[in-house]
């Protein structure tokens, strides 16, 4: 996906050279395209990065708007601390087939480990509080009903940190640390 200042600086070459250009190897429009290619790269390299890194965050909220779409009335501390431990819980059947599979003595997989990472890291999360959109404000489970799995989206509903023993916390978007 060119970018638009590959589009402007083609443009301007195009316009000024003709239809088909034949550009010098080291000519300084030979330059510019380069640089503005090279930019062009690193701009799609850092956003599918930072797409990688939401990811996460993303397929959490699905979830969440998942859980509560039989739900019209907020929600209390407990109901969304059960949701917590049913999101905790969705890999332990793949978890518990692929130890099944695989042969004694043998060690895991790779994907039995990154698994068995993820669940270790989100009950962390889920010790110190876990972030989740606030489900207990009407306006918000409305919002998050609505929401249409945007990323952008997302920086209109509050949401909260829910530890394991029940403290409630109000959270920033998005989220940094113990926010």
């Amino acid at each position: 996906m060119p970018s638009n200042r590959l589009n402007k600086v083609q443009k301007h070459i195009t316009k000024k050279k003709g239809k088909n250009p034949t550009l010098h190897e080291n000519s300084r429009d030979n330059r510019r395209l380069q640089s503005a290619a090279q930019r062009d790269d690193k701009l799609n390299r850092l956003a599918a990065v930072r797409e990688k890194q939401n990811r996460p965050y993303l397929l959490r909220t699905k979830s969440f708007q998942s859980y509560t779409t039989e739900h019209e009335s907020p929600l209390t501390v407990s109901d969304i601390q059960h949701m917590i431990e049913d999101y905790l819980g969705r890999d332990d059947e793949e978890l518990a087939t692929l130890k099944a599979e695989r042969r004694p003595g043998r060690p895991p997989n790779t994907r039995e480990t990154l698994l068995k990472q993820a669940q270790a890291t989100e009950q962390g999360e889920y010790a110190s509080g876990f972030w989740v959109p606030d489900l207990d404000d009407f306006d918000n489970l409305k919002k998050l009903k609505d929401w249409n799995g945007q990323w952008s989206s997302l920086a209109t509903l509050k949401f909260a940190r829910i530890a394991k023993d029940g403290n409630k916390r109000e959270s920033s978007f998005p989220p940094k640390g113990l926010s």
